[in-house]
């Protein structure tokens, strides 16, 4: 068997099995590897690579907005997280508990950070006096444990990374301010960087964060038609103030408790990454968060006569990418034939791939291929950094244009049950459907179909129509998107 028939027939196909194609991807393309822990990964430095990214950039923008970073303990109390009755309860299923340390009993139980809102705000209520200690705007990256029954790298792991924002206003409007704000960074980020076209908008009250007043979601529409929580934002007001009492002197010099909000993007950013772009030869990566932007394949033997001229070239080519600003790996490989290296970085997912040989270097040109569509052309090397940098640029935005089609292609209006559940078996899709927003009626779409309330969009928030729900009938004056989700 030639080698790349080896590669070919060992790699799940995405259009016919999405699940088993992910983790393929995932182990293969050298992103994560498993753990001797349960329900735990590895991130490799090639996923780690996209992780940084994804920290560098947001970290800019945070602190820009006047966020600092701060880092607080792994470890809670459990007397703070049973402090506020509704957080605890939410949690309750996901916590891992410390009860033994040192070889002794604990005097009270420690719990492995899930979120980080009980040990900062009872630390923010002895930090916040004054009004003029505020806005208080603290992020930290870190690692947080959900012990989950059922896990999927990046996607939902027991242990993974994020970035979990906390500020504190003095009035509500300063936090929904904050609140929007933090939703308009991850938005942009996911077009801008991942070049994913999210859905963005408020959550129902079944889907809100424990203890929070409203919460707001990113939500990325998979080519399967499912739904991916990618991001969150939430409108604590003053409640946990309440539970933690933190007060704060006004400036007529009178007590009132502030208002707060928490947001965070996690390692399960990149699954949303993969799962959008990723085609059946692997994964295809946005140059702006590619760790690779270019591969340069060098064409030939080790006995070719050329072949020391080849790699020379190809190094100048490589030095000059890199002096602009390009991320840029160099393949000389002797030891694989052409077809497997070129199925090696398309599995990873290099935007951009140059192959040079004798040929291209007689005609002063590059061989390009594009790894989102596998165009080729001739790059004139007297323009080389000019001609990939445009074409870096048309990738990513096409990559993006697909992912705006996509959600458009996936996206359908119902106003009827029927139609609902139709959809759900021919076509899985996003729905768009007047739904009166009870409790009761949204657990039985859920129970019946496996769909769930994602979001109302944010143009729709302050929309009033005389509808009728679409699955029981009564009054309903907002159209939700459902979807069934990962």
């Amino acid at each position: 068997m030639k080698e790349k028939e080896f590669i070919k027939k060992g790699l799940t196909k995405k259009s016919e099995n999405i699940s088993d194609w992910y983790h393929d991807i995932v182990l293969r393309a050298g992103l994560a590897d498993y753990s001797e822990v349960k329900g735990s990964m590895i991130i490799k430095p090639y996923g780690y690579a996209i992780w940084e990214h994804v920290q560098q950039t947001l970290d800019s923008w945070f602190k820009e907005g006047g966020v600092q970073n701060a880092y607080f303990p792994l470890f809670i109390p459990y007397s703070l997280l049973k402090k506020e009755k509704e957080h605890v309860e939410g949690f309750s299923p996901e916590l891992a508990i410390v009860t033994h340390a040192g070889g002794e009993e604990l005097a009270e139980p420690l719990v492995v950070r899930p979120t980080s809102e009980t040990i900062m705000y009872e630390t923010f209520s002895k930090w916040i006096q004054s009004y003029r200690d505020l806005p208080l705007l603290i992020n930290q990256w870190c690692n947080v444990v959900r012990w989950e029954k059922r896990t999927y790298p990046f996607l939902r792991t027991t242990e993974f990374l994020w970035q979990e924002g906390h500020t504190v206003h003095t009035s509500e409007e300063g936090a929904m301010e904050m609140v929007l704000k933090a939703l308009g960074w991850y938005k942009k980020f996911y077009k801008e960087h991942f070049a994913i076209s999210p859905y963005v908008g408020l959550k129902s009250g079944s889907e809100r964060f424990a203890g929070a007043k409203a919460t707001y979601s990113v939500e990325l529409v998979i080519p399967d038609g499912k739904a991916l929580q990618a991001a969150t934002s939430h409108n604590l007001s003053d409640h946990f103030a309440k539970v933690f009492d933190i007060q704060f002197l006004n400036e007529k010099g009178e007590k009132q408790y502030p208002h707060q909000t928490s947001w965070g993007l996690s390692t399960r950013s990149i699954g949303g990454l993969i799962l959008s772009h990723g085609d059946d030869s692997g994964l295809v990566m946005p140059p702006r968060v590619a760790p690779h932007q270019v591969v340069i394949l060098a064409i030939g033997s080790a006995e070719d006569s050329e072949r020391s001229k080849i790699e020379s070239v190809i190094q100048d080519y490589a030095t000059e990418l890199k002096k602009a600003g390009i991320r840029v790996v160099v393949d000389l490989d002797t030891t694989h034939s052409m077809g497997y290296r070129i199925n090696e970085w398309e599995l990873k997912g290099v935007p951009l791939r140059l192959e040079i040989g004798k040929r291209e270097i007689a005609d002063g040109k590059a061989t390009a291929v594009r790894r989102d569509t596998f165009a080729k052309n001739q790059l004139d090397v007297k323009n080389l950094v000019s001609e990939v940098s445009s074409l870096l640029d048309k990738i990513q935005a096409d990559l993006l244009a697909q992912s705006e089609k996509i959600k458009r292609e996936l996206t359908v209006d119902v106003a009827s049950y029927d139609d609902f559940k139709k959809t759900l078996i021919e076509h899985r899709s996003f729905i768009r459907a007047p739904w009166c927003e009870d409790a009761a009626c949204e657990a039985n779409i859920k129970e019946e179909t496996k769909a769930t309330s994602r979001i109302l969009e944010l143009d729709q928030i302050d929309q009033k129509e005389s509808l009728s729900c679409f699955a029981c009938g009564k009054p309903a004056f907002r159209r939700w998107l459902f979807a069934q989700a990962y």
